[in-house]
């Protein structure tokens, strides 16, 4: 039970932050126009990685969307690492690697509305 409960709080989490930088980036926010602009992404590009990190944080409130969610997210946290470690820059990929892993640890530990036997 108890387990459930800090799945769920870090589901809630997963979701803010997913939401919020999703926000950020289909806004065109100028920290994320920065960040991505470096790699070459127009704002289109950006905010079309925006609209997807925000619909993967809703799909991982549902139980039957939310391994697709979880791997979305991830996915695109994965591929920001990969252009901060492209850049050789460290600070950017130990940034990013909690995020990483917080998607990984939810997967790990299931939705917590789902019945298992």
């Amino acid at each position: 039970m108890i387990l459930k409960i800090i799945n769920s709080i870090l589901i809630l989490i997963a979701v803010f932050m997913g939401m919020k930088q999703g926000y950020a980036m289909f806004s065109g926010k100028a920290e994320m126009l920065e960040m991505f602009g470096k790699w070459n992404f127009s704002k289109t590009a950006i905010m079309v990685n925006g609209l997807v990190t925000m619909i993967a944080a809703l799909l991982i409130l549902f139980p039957k969307t939310f391994v697709w969610g979880n791997f979305l997210m991830a996915a695109g946290i994965l591929m920001i690492i990969c252009l901060h470690a492209l850049d050789k820059d460290l600070k950017g990929v130990a940034i990013e690697v909690p995020f990483l892993l917080l998607n990984l640890i939810i997967i790990y530990l299931q939705h917590p509305l789902t019945k298992t036997v």
